[in-house]
């Protein structure tokens, strides 16, 4: 089989040109005289067509050999045929069986959640699972080159850390040779409020933890978040950049990726409504519009996810509800002066059910203020000594936010559960594989 090996992808650079392609395999079928095979190779898929009175001799039984995921390698000519997968077909004369595959565990037929989990190393090759992965990576690709454009700083921040940025009950902690506790990070905010001071607009990109034992669909143990920090901005420069931010993550994946949103059967249309700027509501005013749907939900609560889904439904992009309560958020957010109750932050709720995929908020600059919440909440300055260093040496108006990539990959997708918009989901009830 001495031919020009060549990914799917690049088909159409070698229209009838004899070609090897190596993959696996997906599908056989044989009507007698002429076979199908459709394969794929990571970057596309391909259907070979068998005539079997144009193949070398052995090659018709090889064929007969092939099961579901065996590893193949094809020789034969290709032809573009609208028709195909990818838009070109393999006039195959030889074929290889490199690996076999015996009896695979995910067939064509249904299979329960449980069981799929169980096999998500063998999942991920679905073409679901592939698409959603490939949504993700636009994402992820998208994350950087819009802060890159925009003079962003990308600084990584610690995943082990001697401070916490939200509920000490959240945390997973592990002891730390002879220094203590140490935590793995729930947010990477407090270090990148340092480097904004370097370097004026800078963001962290990377997993972070939560020992929340939450067992919904928006909820992870182990996820991925963006988070931009920005010197002398605002709260109101804050929400600006975060919907301009979703605005182009979405743009980006509806220019390109439409063939996987497309495999996804996602309904795009609502998607092409996320253009900025997004309505904005106080949280006293979001409290109020849920008492009058008939919530008894009072003031200082936070919200829930039911709450979040009944204020999104009258708006067809994101939302954000700013002002929440000093008692229901974190210690660094800076106090409202228009009403001290509150503090002037905000989450972006996404439409369609999905909830919010921003947290952000302008930070508590004031030194004494913000050490008198860290002691409020039973926090140890001493920890923060550092942290506090920031408002004691040129002390800075700033905001930042955290966009959480699996929930934001959730709806991008129309995937109803958040523990598929990562390879291998991390849950209170799953290490496994």
């Amino acid at each position: 089989m001495a031919t020009t090996f060549v990914r799917i992808s690049d088909l159409k650079s070698h229209v009838g040109e004899t070609v090897s392609v190596r993959g696996w395999v997906m599908t056989t079928r044989s009507s007698g005289k002429i076979a199908f095979l459709t394969m794929r190779d990571g970057t596309g898929y391909l259907q070979a067509v068998f005539p079997k009175n144009e193949l070398v001799d052995g090659a018709w039984d090889r064929f007969a050999t092939m099961t579901q995921e065996a590893n193949v390698l094809v020789a034969g000519t290709v032809r573009a045929d609208a028709r195909a997968p990818g838009g070109f077909e393999l006039t195959a004369t030889d074929v290889t069986v490199v690996a076999p595959s015996v009896e695979y565990p995910i067939t064509p037929k249904d299979h329960g959640t449980a069981f799929l989990f169980e096999h998500r190393h063998l999942w991920l090759r679905s073409r679901k699972q592939v698409a959603i992965a490939r949504v993700r990576n636009e994402i992820e690709h998208g994350i950087s080159d819009f802060f890159y454009d925009r003079g962003f700083i990308r600084t990584d921040s610690p995943i082990l850390t001697g401070s916490i940025g939200e509920e000490a009950g959240e945390l997973f902690a592990t002891e730390y040779f002879d220094l203590g506790q140490a935590y793995l990070a729930q947010t990477g905010q407090l270090y990148i409020e340092a480097t904004a001071a370097a370097h004026g607009k800078v963001y962290c990109f990377g997993p972070t933890f939560r020992a929340e034992k939450s067992k919904t669909r928006r909820h992870l143990t182990e996820f991925w978040m963006c988070e931009p920090e920005v010197a002398f901005a605002d709260s109101n420069e804050n929400m600006r950049l975060q919907e301009a931010f979703v605005s182009y993550l979405v743009a980006r994946v509806l220019e390109r990726r439409q063939d996987e949103l497309k495999e996804l059967e996602r309904d795009t249309a609502p998607l092409e409504k996320v253009i900025a700027p997004f309505a904005r509501i106080t949280y006293t005013d979001a409290i109020a519009n849920l008492q009058g749907q008939g919530s008894d939900i009072q003031w200082g609560t936070d919200l829930g996810a039911d709450d979040e889904t009944a204020l999104a439904k009258a708006y067809d992009k994101p939302l954000f509800v700013m002002n929440y309560p000093k008692q229901v958020k974190a210690f660094y957010m800076k106090e409202n002066p228009d009403d001290t109750r509150t503090v002037l932050n905000n989450d972006c709720l996404a439409p369609e059910g999905y909830g919010e995929i921003i947290g952000g908020s302008q930070r508590e600059d004031d030194y004494d203020r913000l050490l008198a919440r860290i002691e409020a909440q039973g926090l140890n300055p001493e920890t923060y000594k550092w942290y506090l260093d920031l408002r004691k040496y040129g002390g800075f108006v700033h905001s930042g936010f955290g966009l959480g990539l699996e929930r934001t990959v959730a709806w991008i997708c129309g995937i109803p559960h958040i523990r598929e918009a990562i390879a291998f989901p991390r849950q209170i009830h799953r290490l496994y594989p």
